[in-house]
């Protein structure tokens, strides 16, 4: 497949300069179509059956395979959420913190991590975005380091394997600005989430979570999918592996969409968002105060001159679809392989280079 071929999968493309992966993904039409197929179908045959059901059960193992594969890792440590945000819920309840503990985060995180780590009572050292931070915070009562592993503010990529010690706590990482857009390496993580709406461009709502060892991690928010068999009372034996954490159904046509997205990523993706990202760093750098790290990731996040929020309307109104990122003034590009070299030359143009 040719650069050419594969971008014109993405008919936003046509019109805009669509830099804002990080955010959403582009839609292929392949996803759209096949929703659209199946929706389409559930109109004419309404939504039940054992037929219907096990198809859904097929499928929702075949994408089960397909981010596997993206992670590199077995599919039976992969459950099926619906959000990076919900897989953190899942392996932060699942570990029962409580206000003895510790957990260990970073000053750069969303608060899709913030947040469930806040509910759970544990207390929550903030430490600087650094390894040499991250692991100087570390104590006896620390339960978790929960980390992202490309940090949606500036883009920098947190070195896992340092983080992630024998003798040391399990680490959670937040794999929103990663999982789709760089090569990723699980050694350095026990629990990794994947935003599949994201840098997978598949539709919302969408994701996964990788738990390198299921029977380490007690079932706390169980779903329908949770139980291979369950009692009157609602006690229950758990399914093998990570499909206990599955967290809810997900409809026909969201999964017949993410199942065609995940088929539309080309070998050379991986390359081509790295060349993309390197080449808007290089076209921005005169422009602007470029604070992602040359090399890290496929954003590529800046001061601009004036104010961020401002430049981010005036890009758009000009077909350049950027982020800001409050409130560190940041403005946010995120290059995928889809990204064009007439994509970041507007951009440019847009800073007044």
């Amino acid at each position: 497949m040719t650069f050419d071929e594969a971008r014109a999968q993405f008919p936003v493309c046509r019109q805009f300069a669509y830099l804002n992966a990080g955010s959403a993904g582009p839609l292929p039409r392949a996803a759209v179509d096949a929703a659209r197929e199946s929706l389409e179908r559930d109109l004419r045959e309404g939504r039940s059956g054992k037929g219907y059901i096990e198809e859904i059960i097929e499928q929702r193992e075949r994408i089960r395979g397909a981010i596997a594969a993206v992670l590199g890792t077995k599919a039976e440590l992969v459950a099926l959420t619906e959000s990076t945000t919900r897989g953190c819920q899942i392996v932060i309840a699942g570990l029962g913190l409580g206000a003895d503990d510790e957990v260990v985060t970073s000053a750069e995180e969303h608060f899709g991590l913030l947040g469930p780590l806040q509910g759970s009572g544990a207390r929550v050292v903030v430490a600087e975005a650094d390894e040499e931070g991250l692991l100087a915070a570390v104590t006896p009562r620390t339960r978790l380091i929960a980390v992202s592993h490309v940090l949606w503010t500036t883009g920098r990529r947190l070195d896992l394997a340092r983080l992630r010690r024998s003798d040391g706590p399990p680490v959670l990482v937040d794999g929103a600005q990663s999982a789709g857009a760089i090569p990723v390496d699980l050694a350095g993580a026990d629990f990794y989430t994947v935003s599949a709406q994201k840098w997978l461009c598949g539709p919302d709502p969408t994701g996964a979570l990788f738990v390198r060892d299921p029977e380490r991690l007690r079932v706390m928010l169980p779903s329908a999918f949770s139980p291979q068999s369950h009692e009157s009372d609602g006690s229950f034996v758990p399914k093998g592996g990570a499909r206990r954490f599955d967290s809810g159904w997900i409809g026909a046509p969201t999964l017949a969409g993410l199942e065609a997205a995940l088929g539309v990523h080309p070998e050379w993706r991986y390359d081509a968002a790295a060349e993309a990202a390197a080449r808007c760093r290089e076209l921005v750098v005169p422009l602007a105060d470029v604070v992602t790290p040359a090399g890290h990731s496929t954003l590529v996040s800046f001061h601009p001159p004036g104010d961020a929020a401002e430049l981010v309307a005036a890009l758009a109104e000009q077909g350049v679809i950027v982020r800001q990122v409050p409130p560190r003034n940041l403005v946010r590009a995120s290059c995928g392989w889809w990204t064009s070299d007439d994509d970041l030359r507007r951009l440019a143009a847009g800073l007044g280079g």
